[in-house]
């Protein structure tokens, strides 16, 4: 039986993805796969994973048509995934040798539903240590006890698919799946999922995945229109939420969070003019679609400047055509 399968999206990372894979082959075991999804790449990352297809132990190499984007690549290395435990890397990252033994070892020992791990941020030749935001490491406990409190950073906030490990039955239970053509905060909806539905989950000090941050080609240094499906993510975070049954509790994290988000995204500064101003559309629509009681709470408990340029956001008049889908029709 396969132990573990590692999900593996590519998409134009030809000069990192042999580093990926040779800390891949560093970490291969008879028992684990690795499923390599090229997302229709344009550059030289095939043909490097055709040749990685024959060379590492336990490879599976699947080739989109068109590119879908990480949400949907990711579904793609799910649907072919076989073993007792899931993981995912980017193709951009890497590991340090070994790491997915102790990965394994890991849960197997604090048989949890899932269990997530800190990670070494790398910008250029700098190295920061990144924690799980979770006191209490090497510890059982009910993930929605992790969500809260809503004005701090909790784990639903380390939006990292990869920087974790998670028992097969969670796929079973489509706990797992990514919403289909979200292009950027994919993890969001995602991690809210798990810490909402999985019964058991551990945060672990346990450090191996190198985490690349600044890639040029990576989406969340390009600012064009795809980064705007924060908002299509975040309505279903808010969407999703509010039917849980714990959603008086719940709901008031979800939408400081949603919040705290179009304010960084509207400060950025790299979006191109046109995105800019549908930011600002699509943003101002999303307050008006929040609880107007918990947005008005959320508001008070953030720093002045943050409330004031969410405040004046908020008083746009409504446009009825500024709908995520409209965006995400013109991108396609």
């Amino acid at each position: 039986m396969v132990k573990l399968s590692v999900i593996v999206p590519f998409y134009n990372v030809q000069s990192y993805a042999p580093e990926t894979l040779r800390s891949l082959r560093a970490n291969a075991r008879s028992d684990f796969e690795f499923i390599l999804v090229d997302d229709a790449s344009t550059d030289e990352t095939p043909e490097i994973l055709e040749r990685a297809a024959a060379e590492l132990p336990g490879a599976v190499h699947v080739r989109h048509a068109r590119n879908g984007g990480l949400a949907t690549a990711r579904n793609t290395g799910l649907d072919r995934a076989n073993g007792e435990f899931i993981t995912f890397l980017d193709g951009d990252d890497w590991l340090a040798p070994g790491y997915y033994d102790d990965l394994v070892a890991t849960i197997e020992r604090l048989g949890c539903d899932f269990v997530r791990t800190d990670h070494v941020q790398c910008t250029a030749r700098a190295r920061t240590l990144a924690r799980v935001p979770h006191g209490r490491r090497g510890v059982v406990v009910d993930p929605r006890d992790a969500i809260l409190p809503a004005g701090r950073t909790t784990s639903v906030d380390y939006a990292y698919a990869w920087a974790g490990i998670y028992h097969r039955r969670l796929l079973d239970d489509g706990v797992l799946r990514f919403r289909h053509g979200l292009r950027t905060a994919e993890d969001r909806p995602w991690i809210w999922r798990l810490h909402r539905e999985a019964r058991s989950f551990a945060a672990v000090g346990l450090l191996g995945v190198f985490y690349r941050r600044g890639v040029a080609s990576s989406l969340t240094q390009i600012g064009d229109v795809r980064q705007l499906d924060f908002i299509r993510a975040f309505d279903q975070v808010i969407d999703e939420t509010s039917r849980d049954k714990d959603a008086a509790t719940l709901l008031p994290k979800a939408v400081r969070t949603y919040c705290a988000i179009i304010s960084h995204h509207l400060t950025s500064g790299r979006f191109e003019p046109q995105v800019a101003r549908k930011l600002r559309t699509l943003s101002a629509a999303a307050l008006k679609r929040l609880p107007s009681d918990l947005l008005s709470d959320a508001l008070d408990s953030m720093d002045t400047e943050r409330a004031s340029r969410l405040r004046r956001l908020r008083r746009r008049p409504a446009d009825a055509a500024a709908t995520p889908e409209a965006v995400d029709g013109e991108a396609a």
